[in-house]
């Protein structure tokens, strides 16, 4: 493909944090072939600074924030980094960044707007919010949303009412290379960190919000301590809720048992190092760090939320549990700490499950074909029905996607 035929695809997000759908960007960014696309991505100072170090060199990278219908100088500037860049991909991460870039998109005439909205928004209440009519508005602006997991596409279509011929199911991948070396070699991981062998050690890696349901997590540690008296939980991220699950620390004594390390960019090595990760979250879209926390071999406890029983398979990869109820979690983490045969076992099949299904190759791949034959104009995707959709529920998904020439 020709300088002049290269699909100029544009990131948008106004997250000012580095998480999963942060993490789920710079893979495009740093994975999407030269020969075919031209990057660009517009973010949040506050984030600009945390990714600027692993956002490749080729990738022209803007701070703009916009999260406000008042910010008109901003809403200008995206709109010129739109024309003069000629994008023509506009792909926003997280409904609330698209809700203000896709009616630009839409009114600079780029030929492809796209959204990733990532997880499921159980916390919208309210008349308007929880009615979801802002999206159905903003989704006439946009032309593909892309569910990353079935649950996800189920969510789009049956309660945000977004229409089913627009959501593509691209499931999230991780690079599994990434984890080779650390697949059950534990002992080496823990030397590197520092941290003590012989322990019975849970990695919770999730950013320290509501969403992802520590509080709960908290209250199970007495009772998995009464059979675990030496368990290690270390909680990878940081957030809004670090003081008042600090305080929760102290009142349950269990200061010398639960540690906040903060945000951790070697992740794969804190992985490697546990015995079993836990996610104790209310809601989800896929949960990157289960992907990699299989990649690395290791099982997980993980609540049964939208997309996460597709990776964390109830006695396959894991065990799941109902979201906010301790008994069960403390139940559950105690029986797979307690059978370390078993342990191992999901570990394994859970790098297996991950090298098939969850690769991001195969996410990529199917990310580049979206972007190739929306802004093209040459192509449209038909519907095939799966046999996880209900009957009401069709969407196009990934793996059975087809092209045929547009009439």
């Amino acid at each position: 493909m020709k300088a002049d035929q290269e699909v100029r695809v544009l990131l948008f997000t106004q997250c000012p944090s580095r998480y999963g759908a942060e993490e789920h960007m710079l893979t495009l960014l740093r994975e999407l072939p030269r020969t075919q696309f031209r990057l660009h991505m517009v973010c949040p100072p506050e984030l600009a600074e945390k990714i600027r170090a692993d956002v490749p060199d080729d990738v022209e990278l803007f701070e703009l924030r916009l999260r406000s219908a008042t910010r008109a100088g901003d809403a200008i500037r995206l709109a010129k980094i739109l024309r003069q860049r000629k994008i023509d991909v506009l792909h926003s991460h997280m409904s609330h960044s698209s809700r203000f870039a896709s009616p630009i998109g839409w009114m600079c005439g780029v030929p492809a707007v796209l959204e990733t909205p990532h997880v499921a928004e159980n916390w919208r209440h309210g008349w308007l919010k929880g009615s979801y009519a802002p999206d159905r508005i903003v989704g006439h602006f946009v032309d593909y949303f892309i569910a990353v997991s079935n649950a996800n596409a189920r969510y789009l279509i049956d309660t945000k009412k977004l229409p089913s011929k627009k959501v593509v199911v691209i499931r999230n991948g991780c690079d599994v290379k990434r984890f080779e070396s650390g697949t059950g070699d534990r002992s080496a991981a823990r030397k590197k960190l520092g941290l003590e062998e012989g322990i019975p050690l849970v990695i919770v890696p999730a950013r320290l919000e509501p969403q992802k349901g520590h509080a709960v997590l908290l209250e199970a540690i007495p009772a998995i301590l009464k059979k675990f008296p030496r368990l290690q939980v270390m909680c990878l991220g940081d957030g809004t809720l670090r003081k008042e699950l600090e305080t929760k620390v102290s009142e349950l004594n269990i200061r010398e048992t639960v540690h906040f390390v903060g945000f951790q960019q070697n992740m794969t090595e804190w992985l490697c190092a546990g015995d079993l990760t836990v996610l104790p979250s209310f809601y989800e879209g896929l949960p990157l760090v289960a992907i990699e926390s299989l990649a690395a071999s290791r099982a997980l406890v993980a609540t049964a939320v939208d997309g996460t029983p597709e990776v964390v398979v109830d006695g396959v990869t894991g065990r799941t549990v109902p979201p906010g109820a301790p008994v069960p979690l403390a139940e559950a983490i105690c029986d797979l700490l307690g059978q370390p045969a078993e342990l191992e076992t999901f570990g394994r099949q859970g790098r297996e499950l991950v090298e098939r299904e969850f690769n991001q190759d195969m996410q990529v791949r199917r990310t580049a074909e979206l972007y190739i034959s929306s802004s093209s104009h040459r192509y449209e995707l038909k519907v095939a029905p799966t046999a996880t959709a209900k009957p009401s529920s069709r969407w196009v998904e990934g793996n059975t996607a087809e092209r045929s020439v547009r009439k």
